[in-house]
């Protein structure tokens, strides 16, 4: 079982200030609830030694690197959401990148468009992945559907520890992931299944 854990890597994936405290024109209205699991699912992988990848947003401050659809809350020299530098860009409070730990910056929704996660990924040995974060119908998902196009060998969505805006949206996302053979397991499911 061990050498499993060497070929796992949990991503946890834009757990930072903009994302989760309310006010943030980026807010995940769900995201708070789910910061313990998602620590407690941090501490569990550096104890198993399962590699943690922190998955973040930091966008230009003026916004060149930004989808179009958002490059608004950049405008007239203002610091917009995620922005390289800012408080927002922060991991929020509880969660902190280690050594050992791995930090992946991103400007799209999907952790492997446009980055070297995947190379990083191959490089280590990794064949299995586990998400956190937020938010479900979008860098999740983007992210979940990107690992099964290539061919990660198991692909695990926390659904408990995964957060969109409303319940609704996060368990139909979850459902189209399960479709795909993605497993959805609450965390609880996934500590136990993890001590077998």
């Amino acid at each position: 079982m061990e050498d499993q854990w060497k070929r796992t890597a949990l991503l946890v994936i834009d757990m930072q200030k903009d994302f989760i405290e309310e006010g943030s024109v980026t807010w995940v209205e769900g995201g708070k609830a789910v910061v313990p699991n998602v620590i407690e699912a941090v501490e569990f992988a550096r104890r198993r030694g399962i590699l943690v990848v922190w998955v973040v947003r930091e966008h230009d401050p003026q916004g060149r690197d930004v989808e179009l659809f958002r490059r608004h809350y950049y405008s007239s020299g203002k610091v917009g959401p995620v922005s390289k530098g800012s408080v927002g860009a922060e991991l929020v409070d509880g969660l902190a990148i280690r050594e050992g730990d791995y930090k992946l910056v991103k400007t799209r929704f999907s952790a492997f468009f446009a980055t070297h996660l995947h190379s990083v990924l191959q490089g280590a040995g990794i064949n299995s992945l586990v998400i956190a974060g937020v938010q479900t119908p979008n860098c999740i998902r983007q992210t979940v559907f990107d690992a099964v196009e290539l061919d990660y060998r198991s692909v695990t969505v926390l659904v408990d520890a995964t957060a969109a805006a409303t319940p609704e949206v996060h368990h139909a996302n979850i459902s189209d992931m399960k479709n795909v053979g993605v497993s959805t397991p609450t965390l609880q499911e996934w500590l136990q299944s993890t001590s077998r």
